[in-house]
């Protein structure tokens, strides 16, 4: 369920994508594929609205015209572990003799390929 974060009240037009910006304002750019004219021209704020956003949201304008916001799903829920490295793991290190057979292979494989031709 989305909650209201600003009211805009806003009147959509045919052709526009409405989104909020980077500073927190409503603006909107042409669609490519929106019918009437081809899109050209830069984006434009339409309505200043100054929201603040916070990190495992998605910032939306809702049916009404108004900033709306609901919690982003992400997978493996709350309940996800960290990283190996972040529990305090060492990452196991490739042995250095492996890189040079695996070059030696690529380039075995790409005078076979010339010889081909």
């Amino acid at each position: 369920m989305a909650t209201k974060v600003a009211r805009t009240g806003i009147k959509r037009e045919k052709g526009w994508l409405y989104y909020l910006d980077k500073k927190g304002n409503v603006s909107r750019a042409r669609m490519a594929r929106g019918g009437g004219k081809p899109a050209r021209g830069k984006p434009q704020m339409v309505t200043k609205a100054g929201v603040r956003r916070e990190e495992g949201f998605l910032y939306f304008i809702d049916r009404d015209g108004d900033v709306a916001r609901t919690k982003m799903a992400r997978r493996g829920g709350a309940g996800r572990r960290a990283p190996a490295a972040k529990r305090g793991r060492a990452r196991v290190r490739r042995s250095a003799a492996r890189k040079p057979v695996r070059r030696a292979a690529r380039r075995g494989a790409r005078s076979a390929r010339r010889a081909r031709r």
